[in-house]
């Protein structure tokens, strides 16, 4: 009973090192050796979704909130009946009417703006879709996130492969110690990265670019990492 509790207490203490190889050798000659590991599975994404918003200024709330809900109207309309494009991968992110004064002409001025996200299950129609999202009236594309439709067996493929690459690294310090790697006492999980949306400044490019014929994104691969701290009994 009384290793037991040792074990886990030093176990414990080697979580909190898990960043930097650490070893505790124990009077009977046994210890535990704490390293990280990390996997890493690469994918082309095969979806993204987009998030644009029409904003309309004005001086009358409900001029510019019947200008926005038409044009919403005609954007879900282009997606539905253009791009084929299903409702459930349509949603409404946020909808606003903000009152502002303006200091300059000592008017108000009223501001309406609508966001939706858009998924996009055929990356080849993308050109389509945003160039036709900003004739139909959207004024912003706010960012695109890629995705991938297995993305849950890509984490779970990232994960065996940091628990993995955490063996081998325990293995290569325990043999230049002249030790062995034996059971693994606690293992925990550090991160795991998620689709990353593209940049806001390739986002600009394609607002300025809407009407030229060159292609306004390069969608290159994507990354999902894991990572893991794992202790393991040293022989």
């Amino acid at each position: 009973m009384k290793r037991i509790i040792l074990t886990l207490v030093l176990g414990s203490t080697m979580a909190l090192q898990a960043q930097n190889p650490s070893v505790l050798v124990k009077k009977d000659h046994t210890g535990t050796i704490s390293v990280s590991g990390e996997g890493t599975v690469k994918v082309v994404p095969d979806n993204a979704t987009l998030k644009v918003r029409i904003e309309n200024e004005g001086k009358s709330a409900s001029d510019v909130k019947k200008l926005n809900d038409v044009l919403i109207d005609k954007v879900l309309k282009f997606c539905k009946n253009d791009m084929k494009i299903e409702a459930r991968n349509v949603k409404t992110e946020y909808l606003n009417l903000n009152k502002n004064y303006d200091y300059q002409t000592k008017e108000y001025k009223y501001v309406a703006n609508q966001s939706l996200s858009i998924q996009l299950k055929d990356l080849s129609k993308y050109e389509a879709l945003s160039q036709g999202l900003l004739e139909a009236g959207v004024n912003r594309i706010d960012g695109v996130e890629f995705g991938a439709s297995n993305i849950e067996e890509l984490k779970s493929k990232a994960r065996i492969k940091a628990v993995e690459n955490a063996r081998k690294k325990a293995e290569e310090y325990a043999t230049a110690l002249g030790k062995n790697v034996g059971d693994p006492v606690y293992l925990s999980e550090t991160g795991q990265s998620e689709p990353v949306p593209m940049p806001r400044v390739a986002m600009m490019k394609m607002e300025a670019d809407a009407s030229g014929s060159g292609e306004s994104i390069a969608i290159g691969e994507m990354s999902i990492k894991a990572t893991v701290n794992v202790g393991f009994e040293l022989k």
